[in-house]
């Protein structure tokens, strides 16, 4: 997974329709991420942080040396981000997509 130190590409900014930030404070930001079937995002970055499936998912990330990665899993999983990452992300399937991301403050 690609890096990044500095987050100039926030998902809610660019993306709000697919992103939306649900609660925050001096510590966390849960933004909730939402796809309808097939569709894409634009590039952006997260912060470290846990991300939680609530529905099943098989998307591909692009990173920004244009390399892929698919990714499924299955509602209830968690995924855990110990760096900063920037990719591009597009829904695999017919079904509509769902996750909360709990974003780590410095």
């Amino acid at each position: 997974m690609a890096t990044v130190t500095k987050l100039e590409r926030d998902p809610t900014v660019l993306d709000s329709r697919h992103y939306t930030i649900e609660a925050e404070n001096d510590a966390t930001r849960v933004v909730r991420i939402r796809y309808g079937p097939r569709e894409k995002s634009v590039m952006h970055q997260h912060p470290r942080g846990v991300g939680v499936f609530l529905t099943d998912a098989d998307f591909t990330f692009t990173y920004p040396d244009g390399t892929t990665e698919p990714i499924k899993a299955k509602a209830g999983e968690i995924l855990s981000f110990d760096e900063p990452w920037e990719h591009n992300s597009e829904n695999n399937t017919d079904n509509r997509f769902e996750a909360i991301y709990v974003e780590i403050k410095p």
